[in-house]
């Protein structure tokens, strides 16, 4: 097998399982306002603060503005990402352009090309840890945390193994230069709140 078709496996293996929980948290009480996603075969359910929004319409909005409005851009969408029991959904992923959905109606993880997370005090170990390991397992190529209790993004590229080549630490006030990525554009900074 190659390296690809291992991670297909790994993702395939755990869909029937997520498939299941999934199914169990779409009938329980969940409030309004939080998210729910599988790390690792842990369920986490995490309140979306106004910073959090802010920052994820900011990001969004400048996508819509590079790409249009029929740009593939999710917040909150469920991708299963490599490794055992991963039913992520990011804050924002962007999908290719000749993305389809497969058999069960979901986004692949082969077809994200950028995903940025924005931190919440209870997702941070998360989104710095096991996401971003599957993240570059899953070869996307840009990954972008944005931390408003650091006050800075981290940008991620070059991924390689469970782990990305390149980190670029920007705080909030300066652009995030993503020209010569996937995503080719700069991202303004200086409006996004801190906590």
């Amino acid at each position: 097998m190659t390296v690809l078709e291992d991670r297909i496996a790994m993702a395939d293996a755990n869909t029937e399982r997520l498939d299941d929980w999934f199914e169990r948290l779409e009938r329980m009480p969940v409030p309004e306002g939080f998210r729910v996603e599988i790390v690792g075969g842990n369920v986490h359910m995490t309140p979306q603060l106004d910073t959090h929004w802010e920052i994820i319409r900011r990001i969004v909005r400048a996508l819509e503005d590079k790409f249009g409005m029929d740009v593939k851009a999710f917040s909150d969408v469920r991708i299963d990402f490599p490794g055992h029991e991963n039913g992520f959904c990011p804050d924002i992923a962007l999908i290719s352009d000749s993305a389809t959905k497969d058999a069960e109606g979901r986004w692949r993880y082969q077809d994200v090309e950028f995903v940025a997370e924005v931190i919440s005090a209870g997702t941070a170990a998360n989104d710095y840890g096991p996401k971003k390991a599957a993240y570059a397992v899953a070869e996307v190529p840009v990954y972008v945390i944005a931390d408003p209790y650091q006050g800075r993004c981290h940008i991620y590229t070059e991924p390689k193994g469970s782990e990305y080549e390149i980190e670029t630490r920007v705080p909030f006030g300066k652009d995030l230069d993503l020209t010569g990525t996937v995503v080719d554009l700069t991202l303004k900074t200086d409006e996004f709140p801190r906590d």
